[in-house]
């Protein structure tokens, strides 16, 4: 296995197993060290089953090279980039797969900035697992140790509240799906202290039903309980609370686009927003590119992965970026996507403003787009991409839509999928379309 856009990911305990995560904490170990004789890291989890295994895997390899752990036991992935320098560490480790069902799972890296690493780190972490045998572990004292913190949670929900400069939110009626993993406790907590009045659902994680049915990839739920109900909006995480996807009073759904347009208004009339930049990627909705342009704000885009948003943003002095998925940066906060964030920033809008979500959710008109997604083993998915007669029909595709819409295929890369992606006027032209390429790319891959 190898790192993708978002750390490693896989079946666990088939694809990811103990051992690879045993090498993996010995290898990313051993590259820290080579910038601090002893690293430190953070490490949380996620809820599902195979985390425990995992985490006790990484464990071992980082102490078995002279690195100590601290745990925090189960937090959302952002949760990490706030505590870092709390605690002086070199690194942080997320054992979670997101949005993907409990029989998968991941590790992903922050350095000690609270940053991913970037791709020639994760390279190099590769490429000395070639090499662990010819390693020479410590003993006696240098052996790392395993030691453990109670003040991560309430640490975490300080940060936050600051974010928001402890906004007060009496007059709201919220929903909150917490997909049943890594936020189920630490989003309630806040939201409550801040005087919302909370509806919590996907809150009871037994270890196999994070992202079944609920979250940010399962809206439908949320959307329905806060339609029929007199609630003001409902916010859904995914499974390592990275991610926000939200529900306006009727039930409407906000993807990430529309929540960024919101944001980054509101930031102008602040005066707050730098250079006057949102950047997002080539995913993100045609409309949001044109309510920009009427709204006063430029859009970058970049590739898709909230890590390549994060380098553009930092490389520009950019603070809001982020993608149509849900991943929400705001660096004058935060140095990654952070789903709970995310939430409390709209809340403190709506309270500030007085307005509905509907009200606010007029920055942007959404162009018709679709998504379909092509199920092809990872190790076919370049392969079938540049295979000629697969070639002809997506260029054959653009051309179709050229001037009047647009077409994506990427792989992704989390998942064993290939991706098409078309906006364009006709609603029923594109699904048909979107549908005719990903048979043709499923068929390909036999």
């Amino acid at each position: 296995m190898k790192f993708g856009t978002d750390g490693i990911r896989g079946l666990a305990n088939k694809e990811l197993t103990a051992k690879l995560a045993f090498e993996v904490g010995q290898a990313g170990a051993l590259v820290l060290a080579k910038t601090c004789e002893r690293p430190r890291i953070l490490m949380a989890q996620d809820t599902r089953l195979s985390s425990h295994m995992l985490v006790a895997a990484l464990t071992a390899g980082f102490c078995s090279v002279g690195a100590d752990v601290i745990n925090l036991g189960v937090l959302p992935t952002p949760a990490i980039a706030a505590l870092l320098e709390k605690h002086n560490a070199s690194a942080g480790v997320m054992v979670s797969a997101s949005h993907n069902p409990f029989f998968d799972n991941g590790i992903k890296f922050f350095d000690g900035s609270g940053y991913k690493l970037p791709d020639e780190i994760e390279n190099e972490i590769m490429d000395q697992m070639q090499n662990l045998d010819d390693v020479d572990l410590p003993s006696g004292s240098d052996v790392g140790r395993l030691l453990s913190t109670q003040d991560a949670l309430p640490y975490y929900v300080d940060f936050l509240k600051k974010c928001v400069g402890n906004a007060n939110f009496s007059g709201l009626v919220l929903a909150l799906d917490c997909a049943n993993g890594a936020t189920y406790e630490v989003a309630p907590k806040i939201f409550g202290e801040l005087g919302a009045k909370l509806h919590i659902m996907g809150d009871t994680p037994d270890g196999i039903n994070i992202n079944d049915e609920c979250g940010s990839t399962h809206m439908e739920t949320l959307a329905d309980f806060v339609g029929k109900n007199e609630v003001n909006a409902g916010f859904a995480f995914d499974g390592d609370g990275d991610r926000c996807l939200a529900v306006d009073e009727f039930g409407n759904a906000l993807d990430g686009d529309m929540i960024m347009s919101i944001i980054a208004t509101h930031m102008i009339s602040k005066g707050q927003l730098k250079h006057n930049t949102l950047v997002a990627t080539v995913m993100s909705n045609l409309g949001l590119i044109k309510a920009s342009k009427e709204h006063g704000f430029n859009v970058e885009q970049t590739s898709v992965g909230d890590r390549y948003v994060v380098e553009r943003m930092r490389e520009g002095g950019f603070v809001l970026g982020g993608e149509q998925s849900g991943h929400i940066i705001q660096l004058n906060h935060q140095t990654t996507g952070d789903g709970i964030l995310a939430a409390l920033i709209l809340s403190a809008i709506m309270s500030e403003t007085g307005k509905t979500l509907s009200e606010l959710n007029t920055v942007m008109k959404k162009m018709p787009q679709t998504l379909k997604n092509a199920k092809i083993p990872n190790n076919l998915k370049y392969k079938v991409l540049n295979d000629p007669s697969i070639k002809s029909e997506i260029d054959a595709s653009h051309a179709k839509f050229e001037g009047r819409g647009r077409v994506l295929i990427r792989p992704s890369g989390t998942e064993p999928l290939v991706r098409v992606m078309i906006e364009g006027e006709d609603k029923e032209e594109i699904e048909a379309e979107a549908t005719r390429l990903a048979e043709l790319l499923e068929k390909a891959a036999l």
